[in-house]
């Protein structure tokens, strides 16, 4: 079966992703989507001393998006919450040894999702106010090409 164009990294993420799961009662939590193919990420976190204690994540989408999850979510763990929310799309794509371009769209929803955790949990002590925390999404108008 071809692999379109994966790196080892991203299968290896891929097939044996990392952090799965739900975090029950979370410090912070972050759901981002692409309405036009369906991916959805939702990332939890625990914080403690102002890092990243744990991160789970729960991805309903193609085998990208879910390494993407996976690799974000290895890449914040045990971050100061400042260092994480310096992890961009093209960090989380590099990290995995680059995607496919049709696949570059999950990697914007990884890095996107955490720093939505990050701020649901600056609102709740106070760090920041609900309307800082508003969704990126810097890509209006981005699709997702027809598989």
């Amino acid at each position: 079966m071809e692999q379109v164009g994966y790196s080892k990294k991203v299968m290896e993420n891929f097939m044996n992703p990392r952090n799965v799961g739900v975090i029950e009662n979370p410090d912070g939590y972050g759901k981002v989507g692409n309405p036009v193919c369906g991916d959805l990420m939702e990332i939890f976190i625990k914080v403690k001393d102002d890092k990243i204690d744990d991160i789970k994540f729960r991805t309903f989408g193609c085998g990208a998006a879910i390494a993407v999850s996976s690799m974000v979510t290895e890449m914040a763990k045990g971050k100061p919450l400042e260092e994480a929310m310096k992890i961009t799309r093209k960090d989380v794509a590099a990290e995995l040894g680059g995607l496919p371009s049709q696949k570059l769209h999950c990697s914007n929803l990884g890095a996107d999702a955490l720093h939505a955790a990050i701020k649901n949990y600056w609102v709740k002590i106070g760090k920041i106010k609900p309307e800082e925390a508003k969704p990126e999404g810097g890509d209006e108008g981005e699709t997702c090409p027809a598989e």
